[in-house]
């Protein structure tokens, strides 16, 4: 670990953006001041923002400190989740072949696509009629 007292690591999914702020601590994940499991109610949004935690026994004396905004709660939960695994790649480097293993450091760009005028949708289109 470096000698530096925390770490910072934003994270972004769809209009979600997640800055996780990791010094030493008690293992606990406080998001927007609130326990995880408390701020996400589904255990899938929980399982994502402690995917990275669980991971490596050195984050056990770490407190993950997350200010969060925008988006949805599925979408907040991966922009903490991308949050969390910058910022252990930021305390420790050796860490970084383990993370993109498991995909933790990849960004999901995906992002709603716009509505095109002359159509209902994004993709759809009003319906035809032929007389």
């Amino acid at each position: 670990m470096a000698n530096k007292p925390f770490a910072q690591g934003t994270g972004r999914r769809k209009s979600a953006v997640a800055q996780v702020f990791l010094r030493k601590g008690n293992g606990q994940i406080l998001v927007n001041g609130l326990s995880f499991d408390k701020y996400f109610t589904v255990l899938t949004s929980q399982q994502a923002c402690q995917e990275s935690f669980n991971m490596f026994p050195m984050t056990t004396g770490m407190l993950a400190d997350v200010k969060v905004c925008g988006g949805g709660f599925n979408a907040q939960a991966g922009a903490v989740r991308l949050g969390i695994a910058r910022a252990l790649l930021e305390f420790d480097e050796k860490l970084k072949p383990e993370l993109r293993k498991h995909g933790l450091l990849t960004v999901d760009s995906r992002v709603k696509e716009r509505k095109k005028y002359g159509q209902k949708a994004a993709r759809a289109k009003f319906q035809f009629t032929k007389r």
